[in-house]
């Protein structure tokens, strides 16, 4: 039978501020369909997508509970599901055609959710999921880089969410030199703290990273790209790879072409939403919790409020939406 649970939701697209942006009402949360999972909510952590979901979504879609990543534990199963079972300690970062991890209780389908790395805390997992998946996915599925590979990396804002997985996990698991931007100094010492060779300044990339690799860096990831596309032409090398993840208007890629340089998007969603029967980020969560477990790499949580409340949420939107957070910001239950 379906359930009503709490959430936090917003009734209407705004900004932060706006009442209707983070408002606490009942939800109904339908039975769990064949693969899917009833998930306790112990933990969340907030992103890009949720600022700009939350900002922009269309009015007849409300109420609309965000939420994007998330941590707890299973309490009811769908009849097909076969890698969890009740009691289990799990962690995922949903999908964007489903209600969200800000209520109560949460249905996500068992192929994109992982064991829970046995060594965090549920607030430190909540912050994995999504820079996990879509960090593993720019370098081994859009890269294709090994273990023996080599070149050079420029991990564009490496203190953000996103670039401190992609830093660590390029850093651990492959042969790459990794050179991250960082403005700030905090910034510069946290990428360098998760493995960063080289800290260059966003607003000198064009010498300083071209000092440091003068035949051309061999990879770029881009979460700011607008206005960067010919600089990032001139610091690759011949055969050069962009993986982006923004969303700049009518972007102009052609200054790539002389160069014979390619472009890629990565959006972590596209799997769940066109290969719903891919379990291929169940098994990426799996293999990033043994690696957490096992040392190879760290959570990125760098800010914690305790007590799922509207105000609470509402500061870790305000913290996403400032654009000079360092890691992940999550809210703990």
């Amino acid at each position: 039978m379906p359930t009503t649970t709490s959430a936090i939701a917003a009734t209407a697209p705004g900004p932060i501020d706006a009442d209707t942006s983070f408002v606490t009402l009942d939800v109904v949360v339908d039975d769990p369909g064949p693969h899917d999972l009833l998930v306790e909510v112990r933990a969340v952590s907030v992103n890009p997508v949720d600022v700009k979901v939350r900002a922009s979504f269309d009015p007849a879609d409300g109420p609309k509970v965000l939420g994007f990543d998330a941590a707890g534990v299973v309490v009811g199963v769908g009849s097909a599901v076969t890698r969890f079972a009740v009691g289990d300690e799990v962690y995922y970062a949903g999908v964007i055609n489903r209600p969200g991890s800000n209520a109560a209780v949460q249905l996500v389908d068992e192929r994109i959710v992982g064991h829970k790395p046995a060594s965090l805390s549920f607030g430190d997992a909540a912050a994995l999921p999504l820079t996990s998946l879509t960090a593993w996915e720019v370098l081994f599925d859009k890269l294709r880089l090994e273990e023996s590979s080599a070149g050079t990396l420029l991990v564009v804002a490496g203190a953000g969410g996103v670039g401190s997985m992609v830093t660590q996990l390029a850093r651990k698991l492959t042969g790459v030199t990794a050179i991250a931007t960082a403005s700030r100094p905090g910034s510069a010492d946290w990428v360098r703290d998760l493995g960063a060779h080289h800290v260059v300044a966003p607003r000198e990339m064009r010498d300083q990273v071209g000092a440091l690799a003068p035949e051309g860096v061999d990879y770029v990831f881009s979460p700011h790209s607008r206005g960067n596309v010919e600089t990032y032409a001139e610091i690759m090398g011949v055969h050069g790879q962009v993986v982006a993840i923004d969303e700049p208007e009518g972007l102009d890629t052609l200054p790539l072409k002389s160069k014979s340089q390619s472009w890629h998007w990565e959006l972590m969603f596209s799997k769940p939403l066109y290969l719903p029967s891919d379990d291929s980020q169940h098994r990426i969560l799996d293999e990033v919790a043994r690696f957490v477990d096992d040392g190879t790499i760290r959570s990125t949580v760098n800010q914690v409020f305790e007590g799922f409340t509207v105000e609470n949420l509402r500061e870790a939107h305000r913290m996403s939406e400032s654009g000079g957070a360092i890691g992940k910001t999550v809210v703990i239950r």
